[in-house]
């Protein structure tokens, strides 16, 4: 428990809040924390409020600004809750008013305060000098009838509420925006104020928001159903890249020609074969997606072209295969590259005549399937070196499409994000803020080595490891992992209030006599750690062809073993 009276409380050390500050010059960021943050003229915020004030009317306005202040609480409340782990209660909650002083929002002196956590009681009384939000109604719009203080308003609440781990509601009882003499304000529980539900009004989605959901979301539904009265499906995906690529699809979907679609491993090829299959006129019938590399050799003729009772030990009763249960529709032959020459061989007369026989049989079945087939292997380099038919290959490679990998189509990781988000949000039972801005730049920048499904799997273990109402930060996403970060012209602010420029990575290997040489052997060899001494992966991590990182890890004398 906690409690002073009519005076000011004193402030911890601002250090631990203006540390987190870093100012990087040359990528034109600044970052507190995991938040990115904005330096703008107040006279441009004051024209915003204007914009919104004419377009929504005062009320709707305050609404508006309440929410955003709350959104920007519930931020810092989780960050400061982990930066002071071994302070008091107190000095744990004074974080938000430091914070409002050190973002220039108002300086906030608390004078009266009685908090404790565990019983839940709470009672503050703190003023705000200099509000933001007065200077700007002065500029701009004048004495108002009511409290301006809306935007710090709607993050005391939104902190505190967080802090506590319970509803808390500010009001501000005088304000100099509207006459008074100084901006004070009071919070208590919800429970505490007899008008709490008018209050709480204000927090709600407003109607004209609401209309305009409505109408997207009609918009939305009688979007989905045109695209699925015309069998289209692509996934998720605005990159130019990836439209690129749908607009190819368009074009074979609706025939009957062999798709052969390349590509790293992770990047989508199944939803495209299945696009393909529900854009095409066989869209009623059956899609059978089938992994080649996970049946065994012996196996795979059997279960792709059916077997015959007594064609080898076990098997005790005919049954048919893959093709002919998509007898009618599609079959997705993933990971092509690893059929038997013998299932080559038959896969090539399927193509050719339209029928097979089961294995251990001699009566030939007339079959009408189409084939999509998929490697993330060069077919023509296997062809080359006698691991694939040369015939297979001229047929399947009919209408070749080449899925281009994550790290080249970096505009639609948000929305995969925000769509494995949803995703996981529903399956763990549970709602985090989402990703840290950081974070969602840590996406931009990592290489994605393992595509599309390394991004579910990251954002899967991030949602695990995140608490509800909490962002998901890069030590979630990416934990040991130190990311690439430019340090060049890094800047944070002292607690004194002044730029410190950090010392530059650069300077320090040459400063050490670290050579050229020793720099991109010492990259390589963690490429290569990384990568679990896969080339091609590691020259993925490089941004480099796999036989010039083999020719260099050659010539540094590193052994691998050839792919």
């Amino acid at each position: 428990m906690t409690k002073k009276n009519n005076q000011q409380l004193p402030y911890p050390d601002v250090h631990d809040l203006s540390d987190l500050i870093h100012f990087l010059s040359e990528e034109g960021k600044i970052w507190f924390g995991e938040q990115r943050m904005l330096l703008m003229p107040l006279s441009s915020l004051a024209n915003f409020r204007r914009e919104i004030i004419n377009l929504l009317g005062v009320e709707r306005a305050k609404g508006f600004f309440l929410r955003l202040g709350y959104q920007s609480g519930l931020k810092d409340a989780e960050l400061t809750r982990k930066l002071r782990p071994n302070s008091s209660e107190l000095d744990n909650f004074l974080a938000g008013p430091q914070l409002h002083m050190l973002k220039g929002m108002a300086r906030t002196p608390v004078v009266n305060a009685d908090i404790d956590i565990e019983t839940g009681r709470f009672y503050v009384e703190a003023e705000w000098i200099d509000s933001f939000e007065v200077d700007i109604c002065q500029t701009e719009l004048g004495l108002m009838e009511q409290p301006v203080c809306w935007t710090l308003l709607g993050y005391a609440c939104g902190y505190s509420s967080s802090f506590m781990g319970r509803e808390i509601i500010y009001k501000e009882v005088s304000c100099r925006g509207c006459g008074d003499d100084k901006c004070r304000v009071i919070g208590k529980r919800a429970e505490d104020w007899e008008d709490a539900a008018e209050f709480r009004a204000y927090f709600k989605s407003d109607p004209v928001i609401d209309e305009l959901y409505e109408l997207q979301s009609q918009i939305t539904c009688l979007r989905s159903r045109l695209q699925s009265q015309d069998g289209q499906y692509y996934g998720i995906g605005q990159s130019q890249a990836y439209q690129r690529v749908c607009q190819i699809i368009d074009k074979a979907a609706r025939g009957k020609v062999s798709v052969l679609l390349l590509g790293e491993t992770g990047v989508g090829k199944e939803v495209i074969a299945r696009s393909v299959h529900l854009r095409s006129a066989r869209a009623d019938q059956l899609f059978v997606p089938v992994n080649c590399a996970a049946i065994p050799p012996d196996l795979i003729e059997a279960e792709l072209f059916g077997v015959e009772k007594g064609a080898y030990t076990g098997a005790i009763q005919s049954r048919p295969g893959r093709f002919e249960r998509a007898h009618g529709g599609t079959i997705f032959l993933d990971e092509v590259i690893e059929l038997t020459p013998r299932a080559q061989a038959t896969l090539l007369r399927v193509l050719q005549e339209g029928e097979l026989e089961r294995v251990g049989g001699y009566h030939a079945r007339k079959i009408d399937v189409r084939v999509i087939a998929a490697t993330n292997e060069d077919l023509a380099e296997a062809v080359q070196a006698g691991r694939f038919r040369a015939d297979l290959f001229y047929r399947l490679n009919v209408f070749p499409v080449q899925i281009p990998p994550l790290r080249e189509r970096r505009e639609d990781i948000p929305l995969l994000v925000e769509h494995f988000l949803k995703k996981f949000h529903d399956e763990y039972g549970k709602k985090t803020l989402g990703l840290s801005d950081r974070a969602i730049e840590a996406c931009q920048q990592y290489a994605w080595p393992g595509n599309i499904r390394e991004l579910e799997n990251v954002i899967e273990r991030g949602v695990i490891l995140t608490d509800s109402n909490e962002s998901i930060s890069v030590e979630a996403l990416f934990p040991g992992l130190e990311l690439k970060r430019q340090r060049i012209g890094v800047r944070r602010l002292s607690s004194a209030g002044d730029l410190v420029q950090r010392s530059q990575w650069l300077s320090e290997i040459l400063a050490e006599g670290v050579s050229l040489e020793e720099v991109e052997a010492a990259l390589m060899r963690e490429a290569m750690e990384r990568s679990s001494q896969n080339v091609s992966g590691a020259a993925r991590l490089l941004g480099m062809t796999r036989a010039a990182l083999a020719y260099r890890l050659k010539k540094i004398g590193f052994e691998f073993q050839e792919e």
